[in-house]
């Protein structure tokens, strides 16, 4: 059976964590539909993932996630540069 059409709106997630004392903030991603993770390649995987965290610049609270998530996009950015 092929299923064309998912019930979540993104397929990944994204949440900060770490250590704000230490400085070791980063970004982590879930898939949050595990079925269809195996018909991704990296193109729809790195804007799966800079959908999530321009998502998730909107809901950061504090300047540290913020800083973590814009430079998070900036990788995400040049990371599709170079497959383009």
């Amino acid at each position: 059976m092929n299923i064309a059409d998912s019930e979540v709106a993104q397929l990944i997630i994204a949440r900060t964590c770490g250590c704000n004392e230490l400085g070791r903030r980063k970004v982590t991603y879930n898939f949050a539909d595990p079925y269809h993770a195996l018909c991704l390649d990296k193109k729809d995987i790195i804007l799966a993932q800079l959908e999530a965290c321009e998502t998730l610049l909107k809901y950061a609270s504090d300047d540290p996630d913020k800083k973590v998530v814009e430079k998070e996009i900036a990788e995400l950015r040049m990371a599709m540069d170079l497959l383009t």
